[in-house]
C-alpha cells in the first residue's frame, strides 16, 4: 500500500496565516492483476485542527469529514494534479521528477511533485514508511528558491548531483516560525524543507544526527524554480520515534 498525504493552506488574515496542515490522506491498494487499484479517502486530524483554528470546512470533493470514501480509480481532486501523459511535454515532466516512464504512474509523480496548483491551495506529500531497521529515505525539491535573490539562484544551478547539503533548524521563521533551511556545504542558503517534515526532524534529530540531504537532480533547463533542485533526504529514526504519527496525521 502506497500513501499519501493531503495538505491544506490556511488564507492570508486568519488566525495562522498562511499555515500547513495535514488535512487527509489517500492510501493504493493493488487489486488482483496489475492494473487493479482501490483508492482510499479519509480526513485526519490536521482537518479538524484546522476547522477549530481557522475556520477549515470540508472540501467540495469530500464533503463530510466522518465519511470513509472509497473508489476503484483515482479521485479527481488529485488525477487533476498529475500531468497528462498525452502532452507533448510530459516526458521531460518526468525526468524533472528523475522518474523513468515505467516508474512515472499517478502516485509516484505526486508523491515527488507536490501536485501544487496556482488555482487552490493544497499540496499532496508522501507519508514516510521507515524501514525495519528504522531507515528511511524520501525526495522532495527545494521551497523557497525564488525568494533569496540572484545569488542564491547562481548557486543552485551550480549543484552536482551527489553533492551533500547542510540541514539547519530555524526556530523564528516570519512565516512558519518553525523551519528547516538547506544550505550549501559552504552555509549559501538555498531554501527550505517542506513544512510537513518540521516536526518529525525537531523529535528525531536529537538521536539521529546522521540524517542527510543530497542533492538527486538538477534541472536546468525550462523547469520552473520550484521544480529545479530535488532533494535526497534520509536518516535513521530511533527507537520510539514515530514518523507522521502525530493526531494531525491520523485518519479520523
Amino acid at each position: 500500500m502506497k500513501s499519501l498525504f493531503l495538505a491544506w493552506q490556511a488564507p492570508e488574515r486568519s488566525p495562522r496565516s498562511r499555515a500547513w496542515f495535514p488535512v487527509g490522506r489517500l492510501d493504493v491498494e493493488n487489486g488482483v492483476s496489475s492494473d487493479e487499484k482501490h483508492y482510499r479517502f479519509r480526513y485526519t486530524g490536521g482537518a479538524l485542527s484546522a476547522q477549530k483554528e481557522v475556520g477549515f470546512n470540508p472540501l467540495i470533493s469530500f464533503p463530510e469529514f466522518e465519511k470513509d470514501y472509497h473508489a476503484e480509480k483515482l479521485f479527481p481532486l488529485f488525477k487533476n494534479r498529475v500531468l497528462s501523459e498525452k502532452r507533448s511535454d510530459f516526458p521531460e515532466y518526468i525526468d524533472w521528477l528523475d522518474l523513468t516512464p515505467e516508474e512515472a504512474d499517478p502516485i509516484s509523480i505526486l508523491a515527488v511533485s507536490g501536485g501544487d496548483r496556482v488555482t487552490d491551495n493544497l499540496e499532496v506529500f508522501p507519508k514516510i514508511v521507515p524501514n525495519k531497521d528504522g531507515s528511511f529515505n524520501l525526495r522532495f525539491f527545494l521551497h523557497g528558491l525564488r525568494h533569496l535573490g540572484d545569488a542564491a539562484v547562481e548557486r543552485a544551478r551550480e549543484l552536482k548531483v551527489g553533492e551533500e547539503l547542510r540541514i539547519m533548524i530555524e526556530l523564528n521563521n516570519p512565516k512558519t516560525r518553525l523551519a528547516i533551511p538547506i544550505l550549501t556545504d559552504d552555509y549559501q542558503m538555498l531554501g527550505w524543507a517542506p513544512r510537513y517534515l518540521v516536526e518529525d526532524l525537531l523529535t528525531c534529530v536529537p538521536s539521529a544526527p546522521e540524517i542527510t540531504a543530497r542533492v538527486a537532480k538538477v534541472n536546468y533547463d525550462h523547469a520552473p524554480l520550484n521544480q529545479s533542485i530535488l532533494i535526497d533526504y534520509s536518516g535513521q529514526a530511533p527507537d520510539g520515534c514515530g514518523l507522521m504519527d502525530s493526531y494531525d496525521f491520523k485518519p479520523l
